[in-house]
């Protein structure tokens, strides 16, 4: 079991890499505090597995092509992905915004998906597979707020300290009443997102459609147009995987 948390301690420490996505074992040893002869056994063994490879030339680790496989494979088994991903596809278009669909993962969303508008050359670019912590952002406002409310208590306990919880339940209770949520700022300064949360055939919260955009200069005008586009895109979505509302 600690020879497997190391290892996914060293996978980390490789994704978090976003520019070169490489590093030499010293470097390594510093991220995830291993001395040099252990982290070279587990590294040796995480080569022949193929969660890693290593540069001949440069001797620095990156992540293995194995991770992708995976991904692609889970992926592929999400059907609701191929009845989505057009209703993405054309709000993308509509608004000239980016837009995302982010999925429910333990007290984190993950992003599984990035639609970027051609006819906007200023995006917001958050990578496919990042984690972000349930209480920050639009999208994860928008799954809280659809979650039954043992299930999201469960998740704001662990994630917001208790003198704040009393004020993050009321801007829940905003997001149910309006049936939308919006952030400014809360990832990235200068920049906002607008969300809706996704629900299957069973009522069941799976995921949330968000647009992110630029907030400079944006008028309260075009957040309503994004905003109205966004909602009609959330029930087709929701309706395709089954949703009647009640």
């Amino acid at each position: 079991m600690q020879l497997l948390e190391r290892a996914m301690t060293i996978a980390k420490a490789l994704a978090s890499e976003t520019t070169e996505n490489s590093l030499s074992i010293s470097e390594l040893a510093t991220k995830v505090d291993l001395p040099l002869s252990t982290l070279h056994r587990i590294l040796k063994a995480m080569i022949q597995q193929g969660m890693i490879e290593q540069d001949e030339q440069t001797k620095q680790y990156r992540l293995g092509t194995i991770w992708m496989e995976f991904g692609l494979q889970v992926y592929d088994s999400m059907d609701y992905i191929s009845k989505i991903r057009p209703e993405l596809e054309r709000l993308a278009r509509e608004v000239e915004e980016s837009v995302y669909l982010s999925k429910p993962a333990g007290t984190d969303t993950i992003i599984i998906e990035r639609i970027d508008s051609a006819a906007n050359p200023i995006r917001i670019y958050d990578q496919l597979g990042i984690r972000i912590p349930m209480h920050i952002g639009a999208a994860n406002k928008a799954i809280l707020a659809s979650m039954s409310a043992s299930q999201a208590s469960e998740i704001i306990s662990q994630l917001i300290p208790n003198d704040n919880i009393a004020e993050f339940y009321t801007q829940l209770e905003q997001v149910k009443e309006q049936g939308f949520a919006i952030s400014h700022g809360e990832r990235t300064a200068g920049t906002s997102s607008v969300a809706v949360a996704v629900l299957n055939g069973f009522g069941e919260v799976v995921g949330a459609v968000s647009i992110g955009y630029v907030n400079f200069n944006v008028t309260a005008e075009h957040t309503q147009f994004l905003t109205e586009r966004l909602l009609e895109t959330g029930k087709r979505v929701s309706m395709k995987l089954g949703y009647r509302a009640r």
